[in-house]
């Protein structure tokens, strides 16, 4: 970043459009010429996103400070709460940096934008100091997620709300602050609601998505008294009807794009809060029903417009979840009757509640509430109806994936060995790494046995295919071939009926069976190998040699006798199986073992022990292409160690 600190090269950026990706604005545009109005009230400059930003953060907000007469400790902390944002974005979020600075009758407000939206904001205590440093100096602050960016914000003075952040430069006046400023002072005095601060208004089109909202004032025929004493505007008509008409459905769209990313019920009643506040309320709570046999929901998500009022929030919900409404068609919208001591101080407000049905099953109720108003309008109630069966139907496909995701894992550990796998007497290392997020058991599978007369048996296999269907196969071998090991049968024996029962299920696999024997500080190893890739051995000298011949898949015909081969380990040597997910991972046409790709990393991870062996091999695999692999990857790699040979025999 080339950092320009002369106003002029400063203007001339700004006459081009703003920086370039390479170059920070450090000062705001100077003063315009006589009748001109002087500098308009509302700056902003684009950073790149690398150390100098603060720097340049923090002179360009010095500058525009100092030209509106801001000095002293309102000028330093609000230089100091610039530089820690810029910096907190780019640190966490590594984009380039949007900063916005605006000033009119005392009051300040700045916005510090980044290009990655998926990353949250951390919250107190988990990354930094930025975030408790603006709770400790600014007046309010929060944040805000759309599609393409997130902001965070803070303001110094005494508006209750930021300005509108959709405005361009100079649409915010001195004579619009003090008007909404002294209308702040008015709520205050009159009694403002413990939580909902925001004045009553309805969504207005701004230019990024037509979501913005702004301050409304009250109808020409002023407010009216409510029963608390509180003075509270009319429910307002909708400024911008051809919003509800044309970006209603943008928004709905995007909404429906964004909750069918989540897989947690949790995540998606929060996703929920964020898209409702500040667009539609100035608060969102999400009570949702674990199952049907639930007599009262959890309350699992609230969202305020202002962050530290939030936990305030869910304290006085907590307590009284929503009653199902009277005379209310299932998702429909209706009033909803705030405890009392949500209501505590004399304030009121609008409320509505919206049960989350789908398919005519009650999942759980969304609750919105708007300070400054006596009734939410109609056109955001059908907004909200829509909003909120998207809502229920992501909730209800979070669960699905969840029970899913569990009824992989139970079966994951059905069928696979729930002891440590390790030999005594050999170094031991196993990676196991089924494909997906919450794919079902299947597929690759591996066992280790220790046998009454202190012989092992070891066995890696695939079955073709994958899904519940392959983990039929794999329910079935694993046990067979301990049963027949245990039985005395030997390891062509086991294979030859191991055959027949796979043949019946009409699928084929394929194995690695072997069986270990301690011998003077010597292992004697007998394997066969059904259609697996061939398992490798190399010595202490770094040479790397097949251990066994390629043989019959299993399950393809009957009337098959398999053979066995044998070998030594001596101390150094190691022995390596995997399954195809290594050798067939693919990059382009290329295959990961064309070439005896395999062998050669084998071979070069000569003097590692079995972990490090592991390890090597699996960075290399997923080094092999870009992409993730695409099928499961299985590797037994065992390992006589040189200097505990002698033991090992006294271990068999």
């Amino acid at each position: 970043m080339n950092s320009v600190d002369e106003a002029g090269m400063a203007q001339s950026a700004e006459r081009k459009g703003g920086a370039g990706a390479d170059t920070a604005i450090a000062v705001p545009p100077p003063l315009a010429a006589p009748g001109g109005g002087g500098m308009p009230h509302a700056v902003r400059t684009e950073l790149p996103g690398n150390a100098l930003a603060a720097g340049a953060a923090r002179r360009f907000a010095r500058v525009a400070l100092s030209r509106w007469g801001v000095h002293g400790t309102p000028a330093d902390d609000a230089v100091l709460l610039v530089s820690e944002l810029v910096t907190n974005a780019v640190v966490h979020a590594g984009t380039s940096v949007g900063l916005e600075c605006r000033y009119a009758a005392g009051v300040l407000y700045a916005e510090v934008a980044d290009l990655h939206p998926a990353r949250r904001v951390a919250a107190h205590g988990e990354e930094g100091h930025g975030l408790r440093l603006v709770g400790a100096l600014a007046k309010e602050w929060g944040f805000s997620y759309r599609r393409d960016r997130k902001s965070v914000w803070f303001q110094l003075g005494t508006a209750a709300h930021p300005p509108d952040a959709g405005d361009g430069a100079g649409a915010e006046t001195a004579a619009d602050a003090a008007r909404e400023t002294g209308a702040v002072r008015e709520r205050q005095r009159a009694g403002t609601p413990a939580f909902g601060p925001l004045p009553g208004g309805a969504p207005r089109e701004g230019p990024g998505d037509g979501l913005s909202r702004r301050p409304q004032s009250c109808p020409s025929g002023g407010p009216v008294e409510e029963p608390g004493g509180a003075a509270q505007c009319p429910a307002p008509r909708l400024p911008h009807r051809d919003w509800m008409c044309n970006g209603a459905l943008s928004f709905l769209a995007e909404a429906s794009d964004m909750l069918a990313g989540h897989t947690d019920e949790d995540k998606v009643a929060s996703l929920a809060g964020q898209l409702m506040v500040p667009r539609f309320a100035d608060w969102c709570a999400v009570w949702l029903l674990d199952d049907e046999r639930s007599r009262l929901p959890r309350l699992a998500r609230v969202w305020h417009a202002q962050e530290g009022r939030i936990e305030e929030l869910r304290a006085r919900l907590a307590g009284e979840p929503p009653a199902p409404a009277g005379r209310v068609l299932p998702g429909r919208a209706s009033p909803w009757r705030r405890p009392e001591d949500a209501a505590a101080g004399g304030g009121s407000g609008a409320s509505a509640q919206c049960d989350l049905v789908v398919g005519g099953r009650l999942v759980g109720t969304l609750v919105i509430g708007r300070a400054g108003l006596l009734r939410i309008p109609d056109e955001v109630l059908g907004l909200v109806e829509d909003f909120t069966r998207r809502v229920a139907l992501a909730v209800l496909s979070a669960r699905r994936y969840a029970l899913q995701e569990n009824i992989s894992r139970i079966l994951q550990r059905g069928l696979l060995p729930s002891e440590e796998m390790h030999v005594p007497g050999l170094d031991t290392a196993l990676v196991y790494e089924p494909v997906g997020e919450g794919t079902w058991a299947g597929g690759d599978f591996y066992d280790l046995l220790r046998l009454p007369d202190g012989r092992w048996r070891f066995a890696l296999g695939d079955v073709c295919g994958n899904g519940p269907e392959a983990a039929v196969v794999t329910g079935l071998a694993r046990p067979v071939l301990r049963l027949l090991a245990r039985e005395g049968h030997s390891v062509p024996e086991t294979l030859d009926r191991l055959n027949r029962e796979v043949g019946e299920q009409a699928r084929f696999l394929s194995v690695v069976y072997g069986e270990l024997a301690f011998r003077d500080g010597l292992v004697d190893c007998t394997l066969t190998c059904a259609g697996h890739p061939l398992p490798l051995v190399r010595d202490a000298a770094g040479q790397v040699r097949t251990a066994a011949l390629p043989q019959l898949l299993l399950g393809v015909a009957q009337q098959v006798s398999y053979e066995c081969q044998s070998f030594t380990l001596h101390p150094g040597d190691t022995l390596l199986c995997v399954t195809d997910g290594v050798t067939e991972r693919r990059c382009g046409r290329r295959l990961f073992d064309d070439g005896d790709g395999l062998a050669a990393c084998f071979a070069d991870s000569a003097g590692l022990d079995a972990g490090g062996t592991a390890e090597r091999l699996r960075r290399a695999v997923y080094a092999f292409a870009p992409d993730l692999p695409a099928d499961d990857l299985a590797m037994l790699v065992l390992r006589l160690p040189e200097a505990t040979g002698t033991a090992a025999a006294s271990t068999g």
